[in-house]
């Protein structure tokens, strides 16, 4: 990045957050529309040319006081959006998945964080649960049912049809692992399950399924090779047979039709291509550049 004359871009190479990007709050006729109430949590965001659904996205969270968009260098609009919507916008280069949403719940103002990603859209049963949530207990902790989407089409079944994500917790007792991709939050105690659910708009067709599959191969052989972890070739064909056959015959990815089957076979590739790299002696490359490469909209959690 040229960065020569440009204080700001200077600042955003350094991985310095920049702060005080939005200076003017949204109206409190705004807030009244997005919500009833109002709790003392901040809603984080990490973003990367997220401004697709981040409108909607940062509209289903108005029940939290503060929310938090922390920015890798978005170009399609994003932080203006953020802005508008009345959302405090910072600036991170991307450390990675875990690194980076534990920097946003970092510069949280509550200890009480509600973490999405730029593509899911909380429903208002699961805004008004947490409306009526007791928040004495630091140690509490709730999951969400994800409602995955590849473009307009829910996927019912398959390897999504039960996926429940862990989203509001207290810092003081929770935290992201620091892992480069396949992020989660490490929490003291097992989470509850919150009513509602999540809109996950990760996929904008099964092209871009499929792609994203490819794109993170690298990091998971990174993370596979800095582990030290051992595989074998006669075992990859019997490992993306059996990833095909439990997605798409006994997860029941069959009933989603021709999706189920990218589905599928996006989980083939998310099984054994990671294997392959690091058995073709790929996998210490794709480790020394993971701390370059820009983070894309998120992809499905394995």
């Amino acid at each position: 990045m040229n960065t020569s004359g440009n204080p700001a871009a200077a600042d955003f190479s350094a991985g310095r957050s920049l702060v005080g990007r939005c200076v003017e709050p949204s109206s409190s006729g705004q807030t009244d529309r997005l919500s009833a109430c109002t709790r003392p949590i901040t809603a984080v965001i990490i973003t990367l040319n997220g401004a697709t659904h981040l409108g909607r996205v940062l509209e289903s969270v108005g029940l939290c006081s503060e929310r938090l968009v922390l920015d890798s260098g978005s170009t399609d609009g994003t932080v203006a959006l953020a802005c508008a919507a009345g959302a405090r916008v910072e600036q991170q280069a991307f450390l990675g998945y875990g690194l980076q949403k534990q920097h946003a719940v970092q510069l949280a103002t509550h200890d009480w964080i509600l973490s999405l990603d730029d593509d899911e859209v909380l429903d208002p049963e699961a805004s008004d649960a947490i409306c009526r949530l007791d928040l004495s207990d630091p140690l509490a902790c709730w999951s969400i049912r994800r409602r995955t989407f590849i473009g307009a089409r829910e996927m019912r079944h398959g390897p999504w049809k039960n996926d429940c994500v862990l989203r509001l917790f207290n810092r003081q007792t929770a935290a992201f692992k620091p892992l480069m991709v396949h992020e989660q939050v490490q929490p003291q105690r097992p989470p509850q399950l919150l009513p509602g659910s999540v809109a996950h708009y990760s996929y904008d067709n099964c092209c871009d399924l499929l792609a994203r599959a490819l794109r993170y191969a690298p990091l998971k052989a990174g993370l596979m090779h800095a582990k030290r972890q051992r595989v074998h070739t006669w075992m990859l064909p019997l490992r993306g047979l059996a990833t095909f056959v439990r997605c798409y015959y006994l997860q029941g990815g069959w009933r989603d039709g021709a999706a189920g089957f990218a589905v599928a076979l996006s989980r083939v590739i998310d099984a054994t291509l990671p294997r392959t790299m690091l058995l073709l002696g790929e996998a210490d490359e794709a480790t020394k550049s993971s701390a370059d490469q820009r983070h894309e909209k998120h992809a499905s959690r394995k």
